[in-house]
């Protein structure tokens, strides 16, 4: 059956090229009301991502680039005294959007990087004791350098949690690269692109997500593997109860995206690499994608 964000994933496609899979779990991420971080080498696509989901939505879109002299008023925005009115006006930063593209996040310092934590978990910023709602949808895209480069800073956990998904798009296949090396500039791609959805048409699917049908053994599995986690001493620590609703959350709405209103466990496993490989550490250090195998490997408790 197809699905309402076909036309979405095949004019993404057309720029973004061989990362199908990828894209459906940005899509699946957004439709899941979470946030998404984008680990890779520079250069392989991750802003070029960015550019597409905010021109194929029609969303409002604002790019932060991070660096080690941000500060938090440069993403929220400051007051600035007005001598005509005799008063302070609010000059809105660029987390007033709403798809944010944070570039290279972990080039900014602890604090700057602090500054995004209320937004994306509660879609509102505090300023000055005023809270202020943030446009809806309101969608974060952060890409990270890997940590081994100079001049990062590691994502606390905390932060990392606000992400309800990780990927990494790696490099294009051959046939992928070819194509991208013989035709034209991706740059040139985004500026045809022409928006499929509107932003309050995305909103509704996003509420027909919340709709999916989860049976009461879908939810028995979904708890074993968070027992499976917690339980086992393969990893540092366990999922916690945010994790699993997260799960559930991205699980819906990659079903949503095959066009099903009722979930299967083949839903969750296809995003739990994206959902827990930033929240469970193997004791031996492997990697995301080993850390959601061995979950599964593990017997139920």
């Amino acid at each position: 059956m197809p699905s309402t964000l076909d036309p979405v994933i095949q004019q993404a496609g057309r720029i973004i090229l061989g990362k199908e899979h990828q894209l459906r779990l940005a899509l699946a991420c957004l439709l899941a009301r979470g946030h998404l971080l984008i680990e890779d080498l520079p250069g392989v696509g991750k802003t070029t991502l960015a550019h597409v989901l905010a021109g194929s939505l029609g969303l409002d879109y604002q790019r932060i680039q991070f660096t080690s002299d941000l500060l938090p008023a440069d993403i929220l925005g400051v007051s600035v005294f007005d001598r005509g009115s005799g008063s302070f006006q609010f000059h809105p930063g660029p987390v007033f959007a709403q798809l944010i593209l944070a570039d290279e996040i972990n080039r900014a310092t602890p604090k700057s990087q602090s500054a995004l934590l209320e937004a994306m978990e509660e879609r509102q910023v505090t300023i000055e004791g005023t809270t202020r709602k943030l446009p809806e949808p309101f969608f974060v895209i952060a890409t990270q350098n890997p940590s081994d480069q100079i001049g990062t800073f590691p994502l606390p956990e905390s932060q990392l949690d606000r992400f309800l998904m990780r990927l990494e798009l790696g490099y294009p296949d051959p046939a992928a690269e070819r194509e991208l090396l013989g035709g034209r500039d991706r740059r040139a791609l985004l500026a045809d692109l022409q928006p499929t959805l509107t932003p309050a048409r995305l909103l509704t699917l996003q509420t027909e997500v919340e709709a999916v049908h989860t049976s009461p053994a879908l939810l028995d599995y979904v708890q074993g593997l968070l027992a499976r986690s917690r339980q086992s001493d393969r990893f540092v620590a366990g999922l916690s109860p945010r994790a699993g609703l997260g799960l559930l959350r991205a699980a819906r709405a990659w079903a949503f995206l095959d066009g099903r209103d009722y979930l299967l466990p083949e839903d969750v496993q296809v995003v739990l690499p994206a959902v827990v490989g930033h929240r469970l550490r193997n004791r031996d250090g492997l990697g995301a994608d080993d850390a959601a195998a061995r979950l599964l490997e593990l017997p139920i408790p």
